[in-house]
């Protein structure tokens, strides 16, 4: 079996050019949106679009594919940067609010995907992810900034609970309640009557 060739400069703009548009068209049209308006306004032609991707559950699961992935290299730079002396609240704020935007923006692709059956391949991502949680937790809890008891089953539960219906001021407060949520609470002082 030989390895899979990379793709020449040119093919691999035309593949990003047809994700983009692909991305924007299902946001706006959902997944009954036609190929050929996707090739449009990719600038591509017919031809061009399906050679990349054959099918539109194809398509959609790469659009989809593409969202997981860039939300695992966050997680992932957020981990490096806390393992590297950044304030821990400070990054898992930032990573939060990244993910919980694109959360809000991808739930059409989401959808598209469901709708059309697409098989995803992102149990890799999610293995990175989750390894990547799991150093985020660890430095928040070294450093006293998180909850003891704070585990990866929490960000799944947080992640399963994103409000992408809400306008984004209910989104930054959803944000500010996990945050406050997530936060070690300081050891109670001993009352100077006692």
């Amino acid at each position: 079996m030989s390895a899979e060739r990379p793709l020449r400069a040119d093919a691999a703009r035309n593949r990003s050019k047809i994700l983009e548009a692909a991305d924007r068209q299902i946001i706006i049209h959902g997944p009954e949106v036609r190929m050929e308006v996707i090739a449009e306004e990719a600038g591509v032609a017919v031809g061009t679009l399906y050679r990349h991707f054959p099918t539109k559950d194809a398509l959609v699961a790469a659009v989809v594919e593409e969202h997981v992935e860039w939300i695992m290299n966050e997680v992932e730079a957020a981990a490096d940067r806390m393992e590297a002396g950044a304030d821990p609240l400070d990054e898992f704020r930032r990573f939060l609010l990244a993910t919980v935007e694109l959360a809000a923006s991808d739930k059409a692709a989401k959808a598209a995907a469901r709708a059309l059956g697409a098989q995803l391949d992102i149990e890799r991502p999610i293995a990175r992810g989750t390894a990547a949680i799991e150093r985020i937790i660890k430095v928040g809890k070294d450093n006293g900034c998180f909850r003891p008891d704070l585990a990866v089953e929490d960000f799944h539960l947080l992640f399963a609970t994103v409000p992408v219906d809400q306008p984004p001021k209910a989104r930054e407060r959803f944000l500010e309640l996990i945050l406050n949520g997530v936060v070690a609470v300081p050891a109670a002082k001993p009352n100077a009557a006692d």
